[in-house]
C-alpha cells in the first residue's frame, strides 16, 4: 500500500514538472529563455511556433503520465528525450540554462526519479498483486 502511494505521488510530482514545463514556461511564454534556447538551437524565424509544439507536446506528456497508458513506453520516452534534450543544451547553449552545465546533473537525477518509479515501484507493485 506505501509503494502505491509512493508511486502515485511521483508520478503526479513527474506530470506536473511536463505541464509546468510545457505550458506555463512555453506555451504561455512566462519563461522567455525556452523560447531563446530553440530560437538558438533551431533558429528565429520559426522559434515561438515550435516552442508551442514542444509546450504543447510536453502536456501531453504529463497527460499520458496520469492515464498509466504503456506506462513502460512512456518512462522510456521521457528518459530519451530528457537526456537528448539536456544533451544538445549542454553543448549548444550552456549560457542559457538555468544553472548552466549543472542543469546535467538534475536532468540525471530526474531521469533517476523517473526510472526508480517505473522500474523499480511499479515493477514491485505489480509483483504485489500477483
Amino acid at each position: 500500500m506505501k509503494s502505491q502511494i509512493i508511486h502515485k505521488t511521483l508520478s503526479i510530482l513527474i506530470a506536473a514538472v511536463w505541464l509546468v514545463n510545457g505550458l506555463f514556461c512555453k506555451v504561455l511564454n512566462l519563461v522567455p529563455r525556452h523560447e531563446q534556447i530553440v530560437a538558438r538551437i533551431l533558429g528565429d524565424e520559426y522559434a515561438r511556433p515550435l516552442t508551442i509544439v514542444i509546450g504543447i507536446s510536453e502536456i501531453i506528456m504529463a497527460v499520458w503520465i496520469l492515464t498509466s497508458y504503456k506506462s513502460k513506453l512512456n518512462a522510456i520516452s521521457q528518459m530519451v528525450v530528457i537526456a537528448t534534450m539536456n544533451t544538445m543544451e549542454f553543448f549548444l547553449v550552456p549560457d542559457l540554462l538555468l544553472w548552466g552545465k549543472l542543469n546535467a546533473a538534475f536532468a540525471v537525477i530526474f531521469i533517476a526519479l523517473i526510472f526508480y518509479n517505473e522500474f523499480v515501484l511499479n515493477k514491485n507493485l505489480k509483483l504485489e498483486t500477483e
